[in-house]
């Protein structure tokens, strides 16, 4: 049976721990405001982005002249899927799911026959699919979601790399796989494809309408997707990792305030505990000196 010191220093380190997931909660909503802000004033941009492509690629005939992020490649045989996760840990579920959201993708396009290439961003995608893919892994990027605020000058980096590869017939499609920010409780994985470039899903009775511009373009739509797809990409990545940095913030400031309440429960009852202890060695200390008297 433990002594009644063990339960004071067990009692101790778990109030020390409280302080720290009560001052992380804290830190983590603090930030998360920030973050949720710069996500939700990023996605007027990005839908509106979204549709101007549609419409612009809604109104011309895809032949080989088109632009080849629009096209393809032709092939459907090497698949390059770009892993968005955090930095840090300590927020819950938020990496785990994701991680086997993306493994559970990449089994699935093995099974298919395809092969499979990994581009991580975010540290904790790099360490943990590495244990299983280090092969499938080209290039890692960190030290991004992880900042006070997501810089479109270091996504240009990702989007660089990654059109490189496309211009060296690396890989012929290419999807984005991140944590979509739905809500301080709900951020599930969702993948996006990125090229070739695919029209937004519309009804099919209204399809036909929105996509047709009322616009005549000038220069010629080639022209103008062939500078507007890559910009699109380099978006959709920034809105990816925006919504990524939102979800790690609730979902660590969720996490902490779950630990927060254990640990409140774990000192209520190492403290019954405690007591029970104390009372125990009171009685047989009673007991013992009351046997010793009649004793005597």
């Amino acid at each position: 049976m433990p002594s009644l010191r063990d339960y004071r220093d067990r009692i101790t380190s778990v109030k020390s721990t409280r302080k720290i997931t009560s001052a992380m909660k804290m830190v983590a909503a603090a930030k998360l405001k920030k973050a949720q802000d710069a996500a939700e004033k990023a996605q007027p941009y990005a839908q509106a982005m979204a549709g101007m492509m549609a419409r612009v690629a809604g109104g011309i005939v895809l032949s080989t002249a088109s632009p080849k992020l629009l096209i393809g490649t032709g092939r459907d045989q090497v698949h390059l899927l770009i892993v968005v996760s955090s930095d840090r840990g300590l927020c819950g579920g938020f990496n785990g799911n994701l991680i086997r959201f993306a493994k559970a993708e990449v089994l699935r396009l093995q099974r298919e026959g395809k092969t499979v290439q990994l581009l991580t961003v975010g540290r904790k995608a790099r360490d943990i699919l590495k244990r299983d893919f280090a092969s499938l892994i080209i290039k890692s990027f960190t030290g991004i979601g992880g900042k006070e605020r997501v810089g479109f000058a270091e996504v240009n980096e990702i989007s660089k790399y990654m059109l490189g590869l496309y211009e060296e017939d690396k890989f012929d499609v290419c999807h984005l796989v991140y944590n979509e920010f739905k809500s301080v409780l709900a951020q599930p994985p969702k993948t996006q494809q990125l090229v070739p470039f695919t029209l937004p899903e519309q009804k099919e009775t209204t399809k036909t309408a929105e996509l047709k511009s009322p616009y005549d373009f000038e220069p010629e739509e080639e022209r103008l997707l062939a500078e507007l797809l890559p910009k699109n990409i380099s978006m959709q990545i920034y809105r990816a990792l925006l919504d990524s940095a939102a979800g790690e913030q609730a979902a660590r400031m969720t996490a902490m305030d779950n630990a927060t309440r254990n640990a409140g429960d774990m000192i209520k009852d190492l403290s019954l505990q405690y007591n029970r202890a104390r009372q125990a060695y009171i009685t047989k200390e009673l007991i013992e000196i009351i046997s010793g008297a009649e004793a005597v």
